[in-house]
């Protein structure tokens, strides 16, 4: 206001001041140049020492540029003048200003103490509604805290609703027999499962009534949902298509859901294992004859019953045993996916149903074992066939029963054999199955050895006596015609046999009881006959059947055998063409006598050699001249000697080595002889007489023998 005042002031200047300054009186001094000249240096140095940048100075001059004085004396003389009294004018106006202030501050003040009055009153009355209105208040707090307690209540009660109790929908989803069994049941099962978990913890409060009482609800809704699905499930599976390769979800969803109630589960199995039983029975039986036993649908009926196209009673039992194998693969394949893909979740389902009911837990001596899916599928296989393995049984007795022929009774034991290991790798060797199949096959086998026994006490009277021409008899004829059949139903059931010795080991039964026999018969009617008919027959009847049973790696033993008694046979085959040359040749005599001396060393044994009766010249002359009537013929007559043997080859090599055997024989005779007219030659040196050489009288050499019997 100063400044505003200062600068109305600076604005209109008063008339009566012409100048704007006024000039400085200067006192008297006594020289005026050196007052002047040090006035003037005092102005300098003042000017020279004021700092312009002193706010005040800076505010000064601003304030004189906007006045826009000009620098003449009457303005600097009026100047300080004009100042003081602008300055006195705007303090006059602040006064008056003031004053009004203090007016507007003396109705204020009076406004103020009506205020404090009105308020005073204000609070006299609000103390007074106060007053009245506390119970109230009081009153609604309390109803406040009481609505918030009971919304609290209110929701805690909800939740428990929410959470320990079903509601209508869930509960008609569980327990209607209505409704139906799809993703609502199982999530309301889910639900009161759980729903009978937590209600366990309730009892662990201090009131302990509300838990049981919604502990006793949720197990009659479990058992009650339970219930129905195993009912849907019993229905569901007697309808089930096994062809469909894509069974229902929901089937096996159950399944997985059942496998929480032991026994529901296992009377689910129990039930679909006996309506599959009923069903591939009457399928069994329409195969076999085309017609249904009870009038029911079966899983596929043949263009034509095994019964009217198996005309062989193998080909009938191979049949029926391909349907077996057949249905069982199929049956096996279906039921997987119900056990293999959800053999986890139904383990631990299992597991928790028997947690929760321990007295299940305890089966005969032992724990209850971990559920194993594929021990399942395949326990639930072999029970779905256990009625067609039933039939088969009968129906392969009987067959085995009205045919008494060893070659087909034992074709179908190792068919039977054949299909048993089929069906070990396939379902295990502890199945149904396997114990149906296998007194099978023992059957078949005695049947094989009692029809063989039987057969061979007919022929009692047939293996007297040997044919005429030494041929192996009709007998072992019909036998290795049989054996034959033998071995290539054999050769069939190497299935499960993996090396040469347990394929061996395996045919051991039919050697001892087909062949053996017939065998032992031949070598009872050689041992009655003469040599060398005996060692023919014996020979002929080995060789063909040792023809027969060479070749496969499971009769190498017995070919062995049969070779090692064929050598033996030849060398006395051998020995009884020797006896013959021998005999013939009319050198019999002449051997036996000079055998002592094949090693002549002293002298005293070629003068006892000397004087034999053998050696006389007229009993040596007899012996080469039937020598020399024997030899041109003597090989002939030696082949025709044991021509009967079948082995021609053989018989040849007998009779070479019989005539070897000679001729060495007959050599050691040219060198005894030798020795002694070495002897009688000295002899004749001593004396004048000449004595007649033994070289003489017998001239045949070995070299002529090699000749006539080569």
């Amino acid at each position: 206001m100063a400044a505003s005042y200062f600068s109305e002031r600076l604005k209109s200047p008063t008339d009566h001041d012409s100048t704007p300054f006024s000039s400085p009186r200067i006192g008297s001094v006594s020289t005026p140049g050196v007052q002047r000249q040090g006035a003037l240096q005092s102005r300098i140095a003042s000017v020279l020492s004021a700092s312009y940048a002193d706010l005040d100075i800076r505010d000064t001059l601003e304030t004189l540029d906007a006045r826009q004085l000009r620098n003449t004396p009457a303005t600097r003389r009026n100047l300080r003048l004009d100042v003081q009294q602008e300055l006195i004018e705007c303090n006059g106006e602040i006064v008056k200003d003031f004053g009004h202030v203090a007016d507007q501050l003396r109705r204020v003040g009076t406004a103020i103490e009506h205020l404090n009055k009105s308020c005073a009153a204000i609070r006299a009355h609000v103390a007074a509604a106060k007053r009245e209105t506390a119970p109230i208040l009081d009153e609604s707090s309390a109803l406040t805290v009481q609505k918030r307690q009971t919304g609290t209540k209110q929701t805690l009660l909800e939740a428990f609703k929410n959470h320990f109790l079903l509601s209508d929908a869930e509960l008609t989803a569980l327990t209607s027999a209505a409704a139906p069994v799809d993703d609502a049941f199982f999530d309301a099962l889910a639900r009161a499962q759980k729903v009978h978990t937590d209600s366990q913890v309730l009892l662990e409060s201090e009131d302990q009534h509300l838990g049981l009482e919604i502990l006793e609800q949720s197990s009659k809704n479990v058992n009650a949902g339970f219930q129905k699905l195993f009912r849907w499930t019993q229905k569901e599976l007697k309808t089930l298509d096994l062809e469909n390769p894509n069974l229902s979800n929901i089937i096996r969803r159950a399944l997985r859901a059942l496998a929480e109630r032991p026994q529901l589960f296992q009377g689910c199995l129990d039930f679909f294992a006996e309506n599959r039983q009923h069903t591939l029975s009457d399928a069994f039986y329409a195969a076999l004859t085309g017609n249904t036993a009870t009038g029911s649908a079966a899983v596929s009926v043949p263009s034509s019953a095994i019964e009217l196209n198996a005309h062989e009673p193998l080909r009938y039992v191979s049949d029926m045993l391909a349907w077996v194998h057949a249905a069982t693969v199929g049956e096996r394949e279906a039921l997987q996916i119900l056990f293999i893909s959800d053999a986890d979740q139904i383990s631990k389902s299992l597991k928790a149903g028997h947690e929760r009911q321990p007295w299940l837990q305890q089966v005969g001596d032992g724990p209850v074992e971990a559920f194993d899916g594929r021990k399942s599928l395949h326990d639930l296989v072999d029970r779905d066939m256990s009625g067609v393995m039933r039939q088969l049984r009968q129906r392969t007795e009987q067959t085995l029963q009205s045919h008494e022929d060893a070659t087909l009774a034992y074709q179908i034991s190792n068919l039977v054999s054949f299909y048993s290991s089929i069906f070990a790798t396939l379902l295990g060797s502890d199945s149904e199955i396997q114990q149906t199949l296998k007194p099978l096959t023992a059957l078949a086998m005695e049947q094989f050895r009692n029809t063989t026994r039987d057969h061979i006490a007919n022929l009692q009277s047939d293996i007297s006596a040997a044919p005429v021409d030494l041929s192996p008899p009709d007998f072992l004829e019909d036998a290795l015609e049989s054996f034959r059949g033998l071995m290539k139903s054999y050769d069939t059931s190497f299935a499960g046999v993996s090396t040469a010795e347990q394929r061996a080991e395996g045919f051991k039964p039919v050697l001892a009881e087909a062949l053996e026999p017939y065998l032992n018969g031949c070598d009872g009617i050689s041992k009655r006959m003469n040599s060398p008919e005996s060692e023919i027959f014996a020979i002929n009847c080995l060789t063909a059947t040792r023809a027969v049973i060479k070749g496969p790696s499971y009769t190498y033993h017995q070919v062995e055998d049969i070779d090692a008694t064929i050598e033996e046979q030849q060398r006395h085959l051998e020995q009884a063409v020797f006896a013959w040359f021998v005999g013939e040749s009319g050198m019999r005599y002449l051997l036996e006598k000079l055998a002592p001396f094949m090693d002549v060393e002293t002298p005293e044994d070629l003068e006892r050699l000397s004087r034999l009766k053998a050696l006389d010249p007229e009993t040596l002359a007899d012996t080469a001249q039937r020598l020399d009537a024997f030899l041109p013929s003597a090989m002939e007559e030696a082949r025709s000697l044991i021509g009967r043997l079948t082995d021609k080859i053989l018989m040849r090599r007998i009779c070479e080595e019989a005539a070897d055997r000679f001729t060495d024989e007959f050599e050691m005779v040219e060198r005894l002889l030798s020795v002694v007219d070495e002897m009688r030659s000295h002899q004749q040196d001593e004396d004048t007489t000449s004595p007649l050489l033994l070289r003489d009288v017998f001239p045949r050499t070995s070299d002529e023998i090699k000749v006539l019997l080569s």
